[in-house]
């Protein structure tokens, strides 16, 4: 049983770690405001371009593309993966950094000779820690996403693509769908798959000419599509970790709270036990003391 002494400590301990943790909690608060704006600011335009590009993809004939499969749909399971896993530069984020990096481990045990890029910190020293070998001289922080970083990203993996050392492109990162839920996601961005654009809201093919061709045109969109979509999953990405620091930083405070409550308990305890120890004492030696009296003022023989 720990002393009253211990106990304070360990109390002053569990104090000063509460602070932290709601210093943190308003710390991704500010920034979970500002990742929100930003992902506010990012979702139109990447919807926009999305829709752009399947209005574009609606008229196009069988286009000989490095950017799209064959018009029949074949060999979507062949070639090397590009794999761009996107973590936090720091944990304290409850599950966030786990569940994208499990998610990358499911998808390396599927396909062995992937090549993977990691965003973040948190991601790198993971693999470097369990040997699973990725792009060493990829280094981008996860923090403050920019377009101008999505673009230097977005070139070093079409790069690759373009050079087939990587025949497919695929992200991970993590989703805010609300307060309460944040979801993973596995999306593959190249190449393109007319099925991929032509959803339940297909509508008749409009007339559009393409200069100088449609081959021409998908060549300089296709990029400013990934740029952008890479872009879209940074900064939600951004969101979802501050919105996990702040859950995390919740259930922290909240754990702190009820093992002050349990340790103050435990104090006033031992307080009340020592109380009721000198009281007891007090109470026998009185008694004593009055014994002691009466024998010496008794009947003398």
């Amino acid at each position: 049983m720990l002393s009253e002494y211990e106990l304070r400590e360990r109390i002053n301990s569990v104090s000063e770690t509460q602070k932290i943790t709601g210093a943190m909690y308003l710390i991704a608060s500010s920034e979970l405001r500002r990742a929100k704006a930003a992902y506010d600011r990012t979702a139109p335009y990447f919807e926009l371009l999305r829709k752009d590009i399947k209005r574009i993809f609606r008229c196009l004939g069988d286009v000989d593309s490095r950017y799209m499969y064959p018009s029949d749909g074949s060999h979507l399971t062949d070639g090397r993966y590009g794999i761009l896993l996107i973590t936090a530069d720091k944990g304290l984020a409850g599950g966030y950094n786990m569940n994208a990096i499990k998610a990358c481990e499911q998808a390396i045990s599927e396909h062995p000779d992937s090549k993977i890029f990691v965003v973040g910190s948190y991601g790198r020293k993971y693999f470097t820690a369990k040997g699973i070998p990725f792009v060493k001289d990829f280094e981008y922080s996860a923090q403050s996403p920019t377009l101008h970083r999505a673009r230097k990203i977005a070139g070093i993996l079409l790069s690759e693509f373009a050079n087939k050392e990587i025949d497919k492109i695929f992200v991970i990162y993590s989703h805010y769908k609300n307060d309460a839920v944040i979801d993973v996601v596995n999306d593959r961005i190249l190449p393109f798959h007319r099925g991929q654009f032509l959803d339940g809201d297909y509508e008749a093919p409009e007339s559009f000419k393409f200069f100088p061709s449609e081959k021409e045109v998908l060549e300089s969109v296709a990029p400013s599509y990934v740029a952008g979509y890479l872009y879209s999953a940074l900064t939600d990405s951004f969101l979802s970790e501050q919105r996990s620091r702040m859950s995390a930083m919740e259930t922290a405070d909240r754990s702190a709270r009820d093992m002050l409550t349990e340790l103050d308990f435990e104090v006033n305890r031992l307080r009340q036990s020592e109380i009721t120890r000198e009281i007891t004492e007090i109470s026998a030696a009185a008694r004593y003391q009055k014994m002691k009296k009466a024998a010496q003022s008794g009947p003398k023989g």
